[in-house]
């Protein structure tokens, strides 16, 4: 079978993509054939060496396909079922072993190519409106990064539970992006500063909770945009750790609360995975939510997948297709005239803290 192989970290490519034995399943493991696999920064963590793994590896932490064998003691799938999973690496293969334990089944009216992209940002954005922070009618949220492909869904399920959404992009594109998809107010934090224009739009009352994967940018300031008793959820850093700070600010801005959440401890258990995902399934069909695929690459093209979303140009999801790689994208037609690769250009980016999963 066809897999990327990282054998020494680096830039992008060192993904390589390579001829490699067909893995078989063991007792309480499911073999999927990987319809779609999902792409998150956290790859780049693997495949830089950030994030360290025994070489070598396949990366991939999400997936979705058909269940083609499965091992010892596994009754809760069957080959032939349709299925998704995150948290787990190795999707970018025709084939990976995943916990059964792990695997949702995906329902008829949802493709596994959107099953796929939802996993890992639509389930981190539910905990966190459904449980870091359980958003209630009425509400003010403040969403940072909100054209990105967590904080499009995040304004969309703090819009279904009744909140009004401020969101923060960086350009007029994806501001427009954001309000398509449900945001009440934005604001263009390279042209406003956030924190004075949230307390314009707040008459000065502040936020109920706000939603953080920037980090070292926006955290210090975003403390002074909560009401009292707020909530501070900084669920990532993506441009880069924030600085120590003394527990007595948390008083001295209005008893307000700070998390650092990870989905890991959110994901614990098939039912609490599966709940997750049927209520993301649902919405899917409904059209509650849409889950916005911005582009869509053969196996082969993974390069030129990390190249994209290592230079901070995604505008939602973007999905390895294991069985295209034959033929272009169904998606995305010119993924070929993309700009040049530089292998140079990932050093350029900061060693952040662990992205939102």
């Amino acid at each position: 079978m066809k897999a990327i192989q990282i054998k020494e970290t680096g830039g992008p490519h060192a993904l390589l993509y390579e001829e490699i034995p067909q893995p078989e399943p063991g007792p309480g493991e499911a073999r999927v054939k990987i319809i779609a696999s999902g792409v998150n920064y956290i790859d780049t963590y693997h495949r830089s060496g950030l994030y360290q793994q025994n070489l070598p590896f396949t990366p991939g932490m999400e997936g979705s396909g058909i269940v083609d064998a499965v091992g010892a003691g596994v009754t809760a799938v069957a080959p032939g079922d349709r299925v998704a999973y995150a948290m787990h690496l190795g999707s970018y293969a025709d084939y990976a072993i995943v916990p059964a334990w792990k695997l949702v089944q995906v329902p008829e009216d949802v493709s596994l190519e959107v099953a796929a992209a939802v996993m890992l940002q639509g389930m981190t954005a539910h905990y966190l409106c459904h449980s870091t922070y359980q958003v209630q009618p009425g509400d003010t949220v403040l969403v940072h990064a909100a054209a990105g492909g967590v904080g499009l869904l995040l304004v969309q399920i703090a819009s279904l539970r009744g909140a009004r959404v401020i969101g923060t992009v960086s350009t007029e594109e994806k501001a427009e992006l954001a309000l398509e998809y449900g945001a009440d107010d934005i604001i263009l934090y390279t042209e406003a500063d956030f924190e004075t224009a949230v307390k314009e739009l707040t008459r000065g009352k502040g936020v109920n909770v706000i939603y953080d994967g920037v980090g070292q940018t926006t955290f210090l300031k975003g403390l002074n945009c909560l009401k009292p008793r707020g909530y501070m959820v900084l669920y990532g850093a993506a441009s880069g750790p924030v600085d120590p700070i003394d527990p007595q600010i948390l008083n001295q801005k209005g008893s307000i609360f700070l998390t650092r959440p990870s989905l890991t401890h959110y994901t614990a258990s098939n039912d609490e995975i599966q709940a997750r995902a049927d209520d993301l399934f649902d919405w899917i069909a409904s059209d509650a939510i849409e889950v916005r695929i911005d582009r869509t690459y053969p196996l082969r093209e993974a390069v030129a997948a990390h190249t994209y979303i290592e230079g901070r140009r995604t505008k939602g999801k973007l999905l390895l297709l294991p069985q295209h790689d034959g033929e272009l994208s169904p998606v995305d037609e010119t993924i070929n005239t993309e700009d040049p690769i530089d292998e140079q250009s990932w050093e350029s980016f900061p060693a952040s803290d662990p992205p939102p999963y």
